[in-house]
């Protein structure tokens, strides 16, 4: 639903978002009437004090009033609940009643300030229980106010212009925005989109210095961002609504897939030796890659044994065989990592704790029980690392010997890139090489450090040819085809369950879009319904609930023209839109260049109901993978902790310790994840 347009402006909220609020405060208000009514009661309307007529005519514009703000919320919440998402005919009151809402402020304020006034001149000789329920409602007064004005803060849109304009360029829809009157509107209404977007990253990282390449990297997201944005016209609660949508009908479309036939690999066959030992290998560098997030993961996962451990490092002055750049003064960060790791100090060659953006710290050991050359890239810990992140176009990588468009993401291959000199021009590894000539070379890393750590080694890779790369959930979004078939011959990319982030990438946020236009323009609920329904079942399971759509009662010649709802939502087509009659995914059009994950992909799940209870014992499952399994974007309530480094790591431990478990290797000429 567009958001509405009250005062003259479009604001970040639409009329069917007021269900909730509006109930909220409507108990609080009938509470706080009682409260005044059984007050006035008690005192039959007559009060033995100074400023008695003041307080009697206080109490009862009180109760007038509250009884009108009762009236208005009632309405309010009741025309809110009706309709659905993309069929607002049944509110079409709602803009008086927001009108008639804001004015019972005015004489709500008055009596407010009245009531402070009595307190504050008459309340003396009053009982004391009389002066404690008016200074109570004073205050509540207030309270309100100011949580009301943070709400319009909250909800107000820089660019909520009245859609009128639209209408006049567009009174059959699109067609008519490509006079020069609406391409020069669109271009200016972009320009606004990318400003706006510039001035909320500005004030989100406010505490990072406005150099040059900040101030480029806020540019560069902003239009990211704005160009995302731009071609729907949806509120927060509408996506919310969507997505929770989805999630029921993703559940729903697993559950009626057959089950899998699976046979357990036998340990004694190339591909499950092959399996079983990058298990052993990936859980050995998980523990590294964990380790490079310093102190912050180490007492995330240790919170009762991790202080006192470090307690007694950190501060510690030592004479130390390795550097250390940057940012651990108090040498906490290395004492984790030596925790962590099993280290001694003479392992470690380089560590750097220097952070920016497009700079991020890693560190260079040598990992004795593996022979190998160790460098450990960190993840996402800061808001310079988010940057990075989100800096997510594309950029060419060209290499030698690889055939085919390379490109990657831009974020991560400058960082890549940063790494890079500093081991090869500081000659970082050709200290390392000089005191173990013999050791491999091994690269490794987590979420952001994981893309980084799959770019460094193709930029290493023809230097060091046996070089290995183990890649923890990395981005989605960091490869291109050419780029992530090369990587395979050394790269291994770890995976679990439904991690967002493997999955993450420009065209499958598109994906993501067109599928939640369809689902909320073809959903017949009330949006109120869909959100609470969908908290139910993200919280205690259940069945995926059959929402009834519009389409119920179509023909089925009617399918292949674009719902009018789904076309409401739109301000302008793009790439992302398709009709109902293709599902087809954009992330396979060439409106953006597509991205891939590097290397061979294992997948790690859990076996088993995909709910279990919180005292259960977890039973993993792996499989081989490829990147066409993450073209699309799972929602689930895992899709966060299924990323965090302590879960990859215990998934992993847990393989590796528990025998036997179940390999299920995919095969090579299948485009999907089947297992045999």
């Amino acid at each position: 639903m567009p958001g509405m347009v009250v005062f003259g402006r479009r604001w970040g909220i639409a009329s069917d978002d007021l269900v909730f609020p509006g109930s909220f405060e409507l108990m609080l208000r009938v509470l706080w009437w009682l409260g005044t009514m059984i007050l006035f009661t008690y005192h039959k309307g007559h009060f033995d004090c100074n400023g008695k007529g003041v307080l009697h005519s206080y109490l009862v514009g009180l109760l007038v009033v509250l009884a009108l703000i009762i009236l208005s919320l009632c309405a309010i919440v009741y025309v809110s609940a009706q309709g659905t998402i993309t069929n607002p005919g049944p509110r079409r009151s709602m803009p008086a009643l927001v009108y008639l809402r804001a004015l019972l402020y005015i004489p709500e304020l008055v009596w407010a300030c009245l009531g402070a006034v009595w307190v504050s001149d008459d309340g003396r000789g009053c009982d004391p229980a009389t002066v404690g329920a008016v200074i109570a409602a004073v205050v509540a007064s207030w309270i309100i106010l100011l949580f009301t004005a943070l709400g319009v803060v909250f909800v107000f849109d820089p660019l909520g212009s009245p859609r009128s304009q639209y209408a006049t360029l567009e009174p059959l829809g699109v067609r008519d925005m490509e006079s020069s009157e609406g391409s020069q509107f669109l271009s200016t209404a972009r320009s606004m989109a990318v400003n706006v977007w510039e001035s909320r990253l500005r004030l989100c990282c406010c505490c990072l210095p406005q150099d040059e390449s900040h101030r480029a990297a806020f540019s560069s997201i902003a239009q990211l961002f704005s160009n995302f944005f731009s071609d729907t016209d949806l509120v927060p609660s509408d996506i919310a609504a969507g997505l929770a949508l989805l999630h029921q009908e993703q559940d729903k479309v697993e559950q009626s897939r057959d089950p899998d036939v699976i046979a357990t690999h036998s340990p004694s066959s190339p591909l499950g030796q092959d399996m079983e030992t990058e298990l052993e290998k990936a859980a050995h560098c998980m523990q590294f890659a964990a380790a490079a997030y310093g102190w912050p993961l180490y007492i995330y996962s240790n919170p009762f044994t991790g202080p006192c451990k470090l307690s007694g490092d950190c501060c510690r002055s030592r004479t130390a065989e390795y550097d250390i750049v940057g940012g651990d003064h108090l040498d906490c960060h290395f004492s984790s990592i030596l925790q962590s790791t099993g280290l001694q100090y003479r392992d470690f060659i380089y560590v750097s704790f220097h952070n920016q953006i497009f700079e991020i710290p890693f560190f260079v050991a040598l990992d004795h029980k593996r022979e190998a050359v160790l460098v450990a890239v960190r993840g996402t810990l800061s808001l310079k690392d988010v940057l990075t992140d989100l800096s997510a176009e594309c950029e060419n990588l060209p290499i030698e010997g690889v055939s085919g468009a390379c490109y990657a993401h831009k974020g991560m291959s400058q960082a890549a890139g940063y790494i890079y000199k500093k081991l090869i021009n500081d000659g970082i590894l050709n200290q390392a090489f000089s005191i173990a000539p013999e050791y491999k070379l091994v690269i490794t890393g987590h979420s952001l450090g994981a893309g980084t750590a799959a770019l460094l080694a193709i930029l290493l890779r023809n230097s060091f040819p046996t070089l290995q790369c183990y890649s923890f959930s990395p981005p989605g979004g960091l490869l291109s085809k050419a780029l992530a078939e090369y990587s395979k011959d050394f790269v291994v990319s770890v995976v679990l369950g439904k991690d967002l982030v493997p999955r993450l990438s420009i065209p499958n946020m598109e994906d993501l879009k067109r599928k939640i236009l369809k689902i909320v323009s073809n959903c017949n609920k009330p949006k109120y319904r869909i959100l609470l329904q969908g908290c139910w079942y993200e919280l205690f399971g259940g069945d995926p609930d059959d929402f009834p759509t519009e389409m119920d009662n179509r023909r089925e010649e009617q399918l292949s023209q674009p719902l009018l709802g789904e076309e409401s939502l739109m301000i302008r087509h793009s790439s992302s839109y398709q009709s109902l009659a293709s599902d087809d995914s954009p992330a396979h059009t060439a409106a953006h260049l597509p991205l891939f994950l590097p290397g061979r992909i294992l997948h790690i799940t859990e076996d088993g109901p995909s709910r279990r209870s919180c005292f259960s014992q977890v039973r993993y499952r792996v499989e081989w993978s490829n990147e066409m399994a993450f073209r699309s974007i799972l929602i689930s309530p895992r899709m966060l902790s299924d990323h965090m480094p302590d879960a990859v790591l215990r998934a992993l431990n847990s393989l590796t310790s528990d025998r036997p478990f179940s390999l299920c290797p995919s095969s090579s000429n299948n485009s999907q994840h089947n297992v045999i």
